[in-house]
């Protein structure tokens, strides 16, 4: 059967992207929780401020040490969302698309075992598919978790588009695979 290398490519790389998920985000959370806690402390101040217009001991405030206390506040808000911008990029980014990527692959992989198309094309789709996913998710991953700068490189250039076009030209042929030659049972090849 010739979907069957991109059903096991698509569950091995599936386990792969979903354990490397938590793994890419763990290094992250330290630095996002103290920047949570400082933003806590600054918008507890600034609130306490806003809502006695006094400070701890009872001294009315003057305008500038709200002004202070509401920059301070700005300021942890800020550093908050940019400590959570790395997390938010690698969930977007190379865990998202390999998970995609990992059962698109499976999908194919079953889909071209209905098709009755000639083996050469049902060939092309299928290492279509397990380019396209090793160029575009595998060179993501490669960027974010090795930090391999020439993996960077490539997705910066022309060719990285390579994987994501690789993606959509396989999605296109599988459409006109099944278009010609989807049947109903399994096709012996």
């Amino acid at each position: 059967m010739i979907g069957k290398k991109n059903i096991v490519f698509g569950f091995l790389y599936l386990v792969l992207t979903a354990a490397l998920g938590p793994l890419m985000i763990a290094q992250h959370f330290e630095p996002r929780n103290a920047a949570e806690s400082a933003k806590q402390e600054k918008l507890g101040a600034l609130q306490q401020a806003a809502e006695s217009g006094y400070e701890v001991n009872l001294q009315p405030m003057k305008p500038e040490e709200i002004a202070k206390a509401a920059a301070g506040a700005t300021l942890a808000v800020s550093a908050r969302l940019n400590a959570q911008a790395p997390i938010d990029a690698i969930k977007g980014g190379p865990h998202a698309h390999g998970n995609l990527e990992a059962l698109l692959n499976i999908a194919v992989g079953i889909a071209l075992a209905f098709i009755a198309v000639p083996v050469v094309f049902k060939q092309v789709i299928s290492w279509v598919f397990i380019a396209g996913a090793v160029l575009h998710s595998g060179l993501l991953y490669l960027v974010v978790v090795l930090q391999q700068p020439w993996a960077a490189k490539i997705l910066g250039s022309p060719f990285g588009v390579i994987g994501p076009l690789l993606i959509l030209l396989g999605l296109a042929l599988a459409g006109i695979a099944a278009a010609m030659g989807f049947k109903g049972q399994p096709v012996k090849d």
